[in-house]
């Protein structure tokens, strides 16, 4: 199908896996172990936020942040995520990948520390100079998802380029992890350093003074791992594939794979330039032959982002139930303001080391033997399978002889989720768009994901409060329940699966194969039919 294959792109597809694959993996996934840390770090010390900033002079409780101020803080990073997915996916294909990968890294260095260091004469002045420099933060993360996933399928070989990718984003496994980590050291430091009654025993002295300390080196040790790799991106190559068939320079091309690949490569110039006259090669994202040939596919892969990330962002509705229920997290006024940072992170991390990265690395193991469809068919599938175990037979769960049967049902969901869509749906976009829209169309894949997010956090934030508005959080209005806010969440993981039928098996395939790239004009509606969902 792909009769025009250029000599440097069918090296990198038939390449046996060398060093640079590796250093490629380190590189980009040092990117996602940042964003993985910058994103879910914020979880472990807004407790913190809500005691050093909004407790009243005689509360019976410590304080918490307002709904809207809770809000704002988790979710601002998620809105620039959203939009820097958006912006940073186009200028990548505008550009080119190694320029714009600069930017983001020195935006997420610089925005890490600036977060560490908010300031404001009042509690919100704080909070707000807190979601300012969080919000760009989360623009230059969401650069890093395009052009992390682009590079590395653009530097892989066909046989295990799924495993690649998939390596890539696994690394969000261990940001979360190090973020957990860092808390756990950051307050038993500071809690063995500056030791303070519970809030019960002595109110003002459970809240020392150097507390405030705490939450803001946890959010700038973001901008160490971002700092040790912005040398090693600097120094990768242009990928072949923008180089040849976005730029149309042959010989840079050429000459850059051969320092990679330790292989005399051809130089194909008029090859290169009757490639990128093909009307394969010519149709732009908002047109209707891309419509024709791609647009099933990226409203596959938009749809199924956007519904997994609803559901696997909701899933922290009952994460305060499964911490109380195996009793890692006491009452608030039983501790003081370190030791419950410290019980939340070890709460996180254990959940994180037990179901989560476990997810990430069956996918990276699996997914170049059992494919991209199926593992997201079965992903969603179990996903939906247990959360109706869970919602249905509630109460069953929340009694204390079941709790641990809620556990284990909680831990499968957040397995198939990465051991499933959650990894899948961050492969495929980077595999079957072409060259020149490729990584805008993971940008706006990804986009979908975030928006998904946005809702998932706070929109079921709000829908699980209990119907008794005498039973929901303060400052909440009452909502469907925890019930049935599970039941919800179970029927939008089976309209995943639905919409996982429009997006194309990419085992095993060149790039060009399955965008269509560089297929002879004969071939060009067989190449079509054969790019069709497996359904």
């Amino acid at each position: 199908m792909a009769r025009e294959q250029l000599a440097v792109l069918n090296a990198l597809d038939v390449a046996k896996t060398q060093w640079y694959h590796f250093t490629t993996i380190v590189i980009a996934g040092m990117g996602f172990f940042t964003d993985a840390y910058d994103l879910f770090c914020i979880s472990l010390v807004t407790k913190l936020l809500g005691r050093i900033y909004y407790t009243k002079p005689g509360a019976p409780k410590p304080g918490t942040l307002p709904p809207n101020v809770a809000a704002a803080v988790n979710g601002v990073a998620l809105c620039g995520t959203l939009a820097g997915q958006l912006f940073f996916g186009w200028l990548g294909d505008k550009l080119g990948r190694k320029k714009v990968y600069g930017i983001t890294l020195i935006l997420m260095i610089i925005c890490s520390l600036a977060s560490g260091l908010s300031f404001g004469s009042t509690a919100n002045g704080t909070m707000a100079t807190l979601c300012f420099f969080r919000f760009w933060l989360g623009f230059g993360i969401g650069g890093d998802y395009p052009l992390s996933a682009t590079i590395m399928s653009e530097y892989a070989n066909k046989k295990t380029r799924g495993r690649f990718i998939a390596a890539v984003f696994a690394m969000q496994g261990f940001g979360i992890l190090a973020g957990g980590f860092v808390a756990l050291i950051v307050s038993a430091a500071f809690d063995h350093k500056f030791k303070a009654p519970t809030y019960h025993e002595n109110a003002a002295a459970s809240l020392p003074p150097q507390a405030d300390y705490i939450w803001r080196i946890i959010l700038m040790f973001g901008a160490i791992p971002a700092a040790l790799t912005f040398y090693w991106r600097m120094k990768m190559p242009e990928t072949a594939r923008y180089t040849a068939l976005v730029a149309k320079n042959a010989k840079l091309a050429a000459a850059d794979m051969s320092k990679v690949l330790n292989l005399e490569l051809e130089v194909e110039e008029e090859k290169v330039q009757r490639i990128a006259q093909k009307p394969s090669n010519s149709f732009g994202l908002f047109s209707k032959e891309f419509a024709k040939r791609h647009g099933l596919h990226l409203l596959g892969t938009t749809s199924t982002w956007f519904l997994l990330d609803i559901a696997f962002y909701s899933q922290n509705l009952f994460q305060k139930d499964i911490f109380s229920a195996i009793n890692w997290i006491p009452p608030a006024a039983t501790m003081n303001a370190m030791d419950e940072v410290f019980r939340i992170s070890k709460a996180q991390t254990l959940i994180a080391l037990c179901s989560t990265v476990p997810g990430y690395w069956f996918t990276v193991l699996f997914i170049d033997y059992l494919g991209r469809f199926f593992i997201q068919m079965l992903g969603f599938f179990f996903m939906t399978v247990f959360m109706f175990a869970i919602a249905i037979p509630y109460h069953h769960w929340t009694l204390k002889p079941n709790r641990i049967g809620f556990v284990v049902m909680y831990s499968l969901t957040f397995f198939f989720a990465n051991f499933g869509p959650n990894a899948t749906t961050f492969v495929v976009p980077a595999e079957i768009f072409p060259a020149r829209l490729r990584s805008t169309c993971h940008g706006i894949s990804a986009a979908a994901g975030k928006a998904g997010a946005i809702i998932g956090a706070f929109g079921f934030l709000y829908a699980a409060q209990n119907r008794d508005p005498k039973k929901t959080d303060a400052g909440y209005p009452p909502g469907i329940g925890v019930k049935w806010s599970l039941v919800v969440l179970g029927i939008i993981n089976f309209i995943g699966m639905a919409f996982t039928l429009l997006v194309p098996e990419s085992k095993g395939k060149s790039l060009e194969e399955l965008s269509g790239e560089n297929a002879d004009d004969n071939d060009e509606e067989k190449a079509a039919s054969a790019r069709t969902p497996p359904v």
